[in-house]
């Protein structure tokens, strides 16, 4: 199939790719907005609901390199359909659950697909483009993730308590139809599956400076998640908003998301390494702030769309890293990446409880957030430079 650009010449298969990552994201976040509603329907207690959303992220992190082997023997544009037709299994599973095990399982079937769509989309989509342009071929199939914390996600959860929660998953099932058939008329065949051996792309994987990248994905997120997943707390504990501004609050982190992608990406594609550190020491200063300025209103709200334009200006850098260093296991990798972003996820809000159930308390936590990012940025300073001693090494 000839590649098809649209009139600003970017691939119309990246917007395929988009429509999936929208539909994936919302998936993932919406449940958040809607635990009191499951929570009520199911009988189950809160604490229990919130579980969905644990059970999603470790989904991932078990999904995503499983799921890499077993699509190793279709083509990539094949693999993508497979993906989202698991994912509109599992929502429509999700919609009809009559249960709360039924749900769990449904959110973990549905969990599977995230991480291996997103690795599998993160090569095609750099296959599409220049190598110049790799990194905004990425934050371009993002974007679909960080709109649907913007629109996806407020939509979803407002028609959740209107409607019921079911109708929600109802919503999001027939995303899955438009996206499957966008992936199929506009991605390219590959006519081929991917001729490498399990065994080759675990070796790929053992590579020190895939490992590195993929350690620094995990205490990246670890930080970023540790000060994000108790925002409300600090809103209303801290800063003093009353409840009804916190949905607010969360719109202009998922406005600094998509922001932050967009110009990551750009800056990554100038220089790769250069934005990385700069993105990570602006992570830094954002999470340690949250400990200065919490209790003024105006820095706090300031604070959290910085937040979304600091964490996600690293993600086209920590995704382009792993796919040059695991140059033989690419989709392996890419998936394996996704699934450390949500390892992170869950680790920063262990991390998080574990500060406030100590009783350092709300304000302590972004010092502890912060210091867990420097020693990413440590990590990620020392292996450039490791690197870049090498009498062979390529620069990056």
């Amino acid at each position: 199939m000839k590649k098809q650009v649209s009139a600003q010449g970017i691939p119309l298969a990246l917007y395929a790719l988009m429509a999936g990552a929208f539909g994936i994201g919302t998936t993932e976040f919406v449940i958040m907005g809607l635990l009191p509603e499951v929570s009520r329907d199911l009988q189950v207690s809160i604490p229990m609901a919130g579980l969905l959303i644990s059970g999603y992220a470790l989904g991932v992190a078990v999904g995503a390199p499983v799921m890499s082997i077993l699509m190793a023997k279709f083509s990539r544009k094949n693999s993508l359909l497979w993906l989202m037709g698991i994912f509109t299994l599992g929502n429509l599973i999700c919609a009809i659950a009559p249960d709360y095990t039924t749900l769990m399982i449904a959110r973990v079937i549905t969990s599977f697909a995230h991480g291996t769509f997103f690795g599998i989309g993160a090569v095609v989509a750099t296959s599409l483009v220049p190598k110049d342009k790799r990194a905004l071929a990425i934050a371009l199939m993002f974007t679909g993730l960080t709109v649907a914390n913007v629109v996806g996600v407020p939509a979803g959860t407002w028609l959740g308590q209107m409607l019921g929660w079911r109708s929600t998953f109802w919503a999001v099932t027939m995303i899955g139809p438009v996206a499957l058939a966008a992936l199929y008329f506009l991605v390219p065949g590959d006519h081929h599956a991917e001729k490498v051996a399990v065994k080759a792309e675990i070796n790929a994987l053992l590579q020190p400076q895939v490992i590195a990248g993929l350690l620094l994905t995990i205490i990246a997120d670890t930080g970023l998640f540790a000060i994000l997943t108790y925002v409300a707390p600090i809103l209303t504990d801290v800063a003093h908003f009353s409840s009804t501004a916190v949905s607010p609050v969360f719109l202009l982190f998922g406005v600094g998301m998509v922001i932050g992608n967009i110009i990551g990406a750009k800056l990554a594609d100038i220089n790769l390494d250069k934005t990385l550190i700069g993105a990570l020491i602006f992570i830094i200063a954002i999470l340690a702030s949250f400990s200065l300025f919490s209790h003024n209103q105006i820095a706090v709200i300031s604070l959290v769309g910085l937040l979304g334009v600091a964490g996600f200006a690293m993600v086209p850098s920590l995704q382009i890293k792993i796919l040059e260093k695991a140059s033989g296991a690419p989709t392996l990798a890419s998936a394996m990446n996704i699934g450390a972003f949500n390892v992170g996820n869950a680790a920063g809000a262990w991390v998080g409880g574990l500060v406030i159930s100590h009783g350092l308390g709300l304000i302590s936590i972004g010092w502890i957030a912060a210091c867990i990012v420097f020693v990413g940025l440590i990590l990620a300073v020392v292996e450039m430079r490791l690197v870049s001693n090498r009498p062979h090494s390529t620069p990056a």
